[in-house]
């Protein structure tokens, strides 16, 4: 029998039993990051099974106030660390602590799309930890999407391209600056990206992943990735649709006009428009928006759930942290 009691909060989605996202409020009115830690560690078998249902579980009214008390509410699920400097992700991003560092720099009238965290890449985490510093005064929430949800119901209405993802994969292509852009969501320069100084170095480290790649006039790399997943099948048997495709579609410069420049097939052959429309159209059903309150904590499995952000506006900046466990 549980011993947490779980929460409803409004627009929460129910499919098969399966609540997203679960809620839990803090009815043991614990008043430290200790008692937090405490706590964590007694009840974290059932924290981790009603995770692995849920996808996404929200820890609403705990006494997170900083990035170093996140830090620690993260550190007491003594999950292994996974450090924004070893990722390819290319997002611009502030660390304020080795484990913690901002979601993501863009401005914020940019829409940050659904994706896994760095499915565009051959390294990603398992988990990912938001902690909500300060609430935007308007918009600036985390949709939060079920893709084993997403990828039955493709699969339904479109089995063979469904059945081609599974099968082929995917393949990206993007840009890497020559330097650092905070003004673009995908500004992280290839150096800071690589975790290199030099472009043999570079090169070294996108041959040893199985990149491709070409230097473009202006010093910025164009980096082709290796054939990556575009559906797993996890450990409880669910498939799921682990990619950055929404992203990349909906969000990338100048790929809703020429989707095949920046994502195909991993055998190279073209997604039609038409299922890209789709996949996105369907996203909508199971996304749920989470909207922040001052020291929200919410894990996200980076398996099961995509994740993005709003916009948002106001005097009030929005500051939302990030801590990442390792797969």
């Amino acid at each position: 029998m549980s011993n947490i009691e779980l929460t409803a909060v409004s627009n929460q989605l129910t499919i098969d039993n399966s609540t997203f996202p679960a809620v839990i409020l803090n009815s043991e009115n614990l008043t430290t990051v200790a008692q937090c830690e405490q706590w964590i560690s007694a009840h974290k078998a059932e924290l981790e099974s009603i995770l692995s249902d849920a996808g996404a579980l929200l820890f609403r009214g705990f006494p997170v106030d900083s990035a170093e008390t996140f830090d620690a509410f993260s550190a007491a699920f003594d999950y292994p660390n996974f450090t924004y400097q070893e990722s390819l992700s290319n997002a611009v991003r502030i660390n304020f602590t080795e484990r913690v560092f901002t979601a993501n720099e863009a401005p914020k009238d940019v829409e940050i799309y659904l994706h896994h965290e760095m499915a565009q890449t051959p390294i990603f985490p398992s988990k990912l930890f938001f902690f909500c510093q300060s609430a935007a005064d308007e918009g600036g929430a985390t949709p939060l999407c079920r893709s084993d949800w997403l990828f039955t119901e493709l699969a339904k209405q479109a089995p063979q391209l469904a059945q081609d993802f599974a099968d082929k994969g995917l393949k990206y292509r993007t840009i890497m600056p020559a330097a650092d852009d905070a003004q673009s969501g995908q500004g992280r320069s290839w150096k800071s990206t690589l975790s290199v100084d030099t472009v043999e170095a570079g090169e070294a480290k996108l041959k040893e992943l199985g990149y491709s790649w070409n230097w473009l006039e202006d010093g910025s790399l164009e980096a082709i990735t290796p054939v990556l997943p575009a559906v797993l099948k996890l450990d409880n048997g669910k498939q799921v649709f682990f990619n950055q495709l929404i992203a990349a579609y909906m969000g990338w410069k100048g790929v809703r006009e020429n989707p095949s420049h920046a994502i195909t097939f991993g055998d190279g052959s073209e997604i039609t428009k038409e299922g890209l429309e789709l996949v996105n159209s369907l996203s909508a059903q199971f996304t749920f928006d989470l909207e922040w309150q001052d020291s929200d904590v919410a894990i996200v499995d980076n398996y099961t759930a995509m994740h993005g952000r709003r916009p948002y506006s106001g005097d009030r900046k929005r500051q939302v942290l990030v801590a990442l466990a390792a797969a």
